[in-house]
């Protein structure tokens, strides 16, 4: 049931982002999302509107150093009413912003903010974006 409604969701995202979808997938059960840095925003909105993913659970950072884009935002929502859980992810560089999501998760203010203290993650929009 689970698996059936996250590839609902999956190629709906597909459908409306087209433009902004790296790639998606599942892994353990959890449908994974890659977009473009500028389109976080929207298509966070999009989740949370759209399909009850009313909750962020949590936002952190990866650090690949060989990568150009070394540093991956990673965000994990849920939607408590379809008992649902899904990942997506942005990739960035030491200067290149992720746009703060904290206008739709007010909660993602500790989690950007702790993602630039350990990382050096720059957020824009970002209320309050200082070492912890």
């Amino acid at each position: 049931m689970q698996e059936a409604a996250l590839t609902a969701i999956g190629e709906h995202l597909f459908t409306r982002f087209r433009e902004v979808i790296v790639s998606i997938n599942f892994s353990y059960g959890e449908l994974s999302t890659v977009v473009a840095r500028p389109a976080i925003v929207e298509v966070i909105r999009a989740l949370r509107d759209d399909f009850g993913f009313v909750a962020i659970v949590d936002i952190c950072g990866v650090d690949y150093p060989e990568r150009v884009e070394r540093f991956e935002v990673v965000y994990h929502l849920l939607s408590p009413t379809g008992n649902l859980r899904l990942r997506l992810k942005v990739s960035t560089d030491e200067e290149s912003p992720v746009p703060s999501v904290t206008e739709i998760f007010p909660g993602a203010d500790w989690f950007e903010r702790e993602a630039y203290d350990l990382y050096g993650i720059l957020f824009s929009g970002h209320p309050d974006l200082r070492r912890l």
